[in-house]
């Protein structure tokens, strides 16, 4: 009695048909009839099944196989009304699915076994969870209303993702969602802390991890992208508070950008063109959190033809901030990042960095000034700092401009005589890859310095940024660093203007200072012929300021600006002005004492006739 259906497929290779009569046999004696075929068989899917159509599909399952990623299809066979078919895609820690559909279709339920009228006879959810919870559902699609993705990726934000297909009324001949579903796993390891509501963002801070490394996106996933969504920008931001650490050092130890029409233009168009690169800039130092297209903010762009590597254990490019942050952000053009970039394991870039510049070093960045002195260790910082057991401190000393600088070192102490346990070393802008000098407990002695000329103070990087002529001084131990101890002075040093035939100027200068020379510090000449020149206060001050011509013969004593006879004949003629100084203090002197005896004289005397009029009264 009743319609037959349409069709009925089995749920396996074997179908087992059988027809039983009354004894009397078909009324009209007609029979049945019936075809026979086959059905596509699926593909089997790699994961473990815990009934019917429950299965549990893991990353482990498919690196068994030797596969990248996994099928499942839609249920191809009758079931029964109220079925409910789960697949859980379970990835490992640090894991994310994606999940996506080459062909979807949607059609009217055929056979249904139970009678339904409402709408989602039938649907497909995907949840963004481990279990079907309905707060975290991505996706519903119903028989009734809903449109199919095909190739749409679904993606969860966690390890897991969770599938679910249901049926209220059941069929005989399949379902009415007819799905090819692929899914795979994505490394999304992050090496600092991921910026909610970007891409790929992440934030070093120094109260997390002092130092550590950081590469370009684990997950090449963020590489699928089409043209109209723009290029691709990862920004890797550093941040630490100046009583924690006022440096950042970034080293960047490779960079692996494939070769492509933009990759192959000039690093001269780095800035506007569409290379794949990198851009170093500090938001502190120019005053904004966006990307800077120029290097006038002194930001660094680097690609793939501007890096050279002599060596695979040599870094690319060292950047030390000069503040306490530093943004290093990747931009891939989108044109070819998915081609060149998804699911390419090797990293665009390796880099490292680390917090340095403790409280104990004192301040980062000394303002310019004819002269100064640098302490270590900073001692007030022992108050409130605990001493680390290695330390790495960067000072920049800023000169004014076109001065020259002459540093000279004392009382230096190191707690050991190996260099790697403490070394003291000076970086010139002109040469900022080599110390120019380093100084380490077994060349103690070889301290001595020539002075530095306002060449070698600036840098010539030929962009259009021009920093202050300065000098970094770095420090680095690592055996008890709080036991080292130096002091470094330095002193701004003019230069006299020369004749044409290369003759000093000497006639500008005068007993008292300059004359005619629009350098007004320039008032006494140093020896030797080099033009060099002090103002007069640093004469004779203890300290020797003009640079050393030959220790030796300790030329410096003789004719310098600490030369005794110099320092005499000044100390006598400060003499007679202290001579007059104290004489006038001791007129002074005596005349106040004269006028306090004066007043007190005229109080007593007032006194004394209050008390003979008030006796007459009484």
């Amino acid at each position: 009695m009743g319609k037959f259906p349409y069709s009925i497929i089995g749920t396996s290779e074997d179908l087992f048909v059988e027809f039983v009569s009354s004894p009397a046999g078909p009324l009209l004696n007609t029979g049945f009839h019936f075809n026979v075929g086959n059905w596509p068989g699926h593909v089997e899917t790699a994961g473990s099944r815990n009934s019917t159509c429950d299965w549990l599909l893991t990353s482990d399952d498919l690196a068994t196989n030797g596969d990248t990623e996994g099928i499942f299809l839609s249920v191809a066979h009758w079931y029964p009304p109220h079925t409910s078919c789960t697949y859980l895609i379970q990835g490992a820690q640090d894991q994310i699915v994606r999940l996506y559909f080459p062909s979807f279709r949607i059609n009217r339920i055929e056979s249904p076994i139970a009678v339904f009228d409402g709408d989602c006879g039938e649907s497909l959810t995907l949840y963004d969870a481990s279990w079907p919870d309905d707060s975290r559902i991505i996706k519903t699609f119903c028989d009734t209303f809903s449109r199919p993705m095909e190739k749409h990726d679904f993606v969860s934000t966690g390890s897991a993702l969770f599938v679910r297909f249901e049926s209220k009324t059941g069929s005989y001949s399949g379902s009415s969602l007819y799905y090819w579903a692929h899914y795979d796993f994505f490394n999304n390891t992050h090496f600092g802390t991921a910026v909610a509501g970007t891409v790929c963002d992440e934030e070093f801070s120094s109260w997390r991890s002092v130092s550590g490394t950081f590469r370009s996106p684990m997950n090449t996933l963020v590489y699928k992208r089409t043209e109209q969504s723009g290029h691709l920008a990862c920004r890797y931001s550093f941040v630490t508070d100046r009583r924690l650490y006022a440096r950042v050092i970034v080293t960047i130890q490779s960079v692996n950008f494939k070769d492509h029409p933009f990759n192959t233009g000039s690093c001269d168009e780095c800035w506007d063109g569409r290379l794949d690169k990198l851009i170093v800039w500090e938001p502190g130092l120019a005053n904004n959190s966006k990307t800077p297209s120029s290097p006038s903010t002194g930001g660094q762009c680097l690609c793939r033809n501007n890096l050279i590597q002599t060596s695979r254990n040599t870094p690319i490019a060292t950047i030390v901030s000069t503040t306490e942050t530093l943004n290093v952000e990747l931009i891939v053009d989108a044109a070819h990042a998915a081609s060149s970039y998804f699911k390419h394991p090797a990293p665009l870039f390796e880099a490292r960095y680390e917090f340095v510049h403790s409280p104990l070093c004192g301040p980062a960045v000394i303002m310019p000034r004819t002269e100064g002195e640098l302490h270590f260790p900073h001692y007030e910082a022992l108050g409130y700092a605990e001493p680390p057991r290695s330390i790495r401190c960067i000072w920049e000393i800023q000169v004014n401009k076109d001065r020259d600088v002459w540093l000279h070192f004392d009382k230096i102490r190191f707690t050991t005589r190996d260099c790697q346990d403490g070394r003291l070393e000076v970086y010139l802008p002109s040469r900022p890859e080599h110390p120019f000098l380093s100084i380490c407990g077994h060349n103690v002695s070889s301290k001595d310095m020539p002075p530095l000329t306002s060449l070698d103070l600036t840098p010539g990087d030929g962009h259009g940024y021009s920093p202050a002529p300065s000098v970094k001084i770095q420090f680095v131990g690592t055996a008890a660093p709080a036991r080292a101890a130096f002091k470094i002075a330095w002193t701004e040093l003019f230069h006299l203007p020369r004749n044409p035939d290369g003759t000093l100027m000497t006639s500008r200068l005068t007993e008292g200072g300059v004359t005619s020379s629009p350098q007004t510090d320039c008032e006494f000449l140093c020896p030797g012929e080099s033009g060099l020149c002090i103002p007069s206060r640093l004469v004779c001050n203890g300290v020797v300021n003009c640079p050393v011509v030959n220790s030796r013969l300790n030329e410096s004593l003789e004719t310098g600006d600490e030369a005794l006879e110099l320092c005499a004949a000044r100390l006598e003629t400060d003499s007679i002005s202290w001579v007059t100084v104290g004489l006038g203090a001791c007129g002074g002197a005596l005349l106040a004492l004269a006028c306090i005896v004066l007043v007190c004289r005229c109080c007593c005397s007032c006194c004394c006739c209050n008390k003979h009029h008030d006796d007459d009264d009484y």
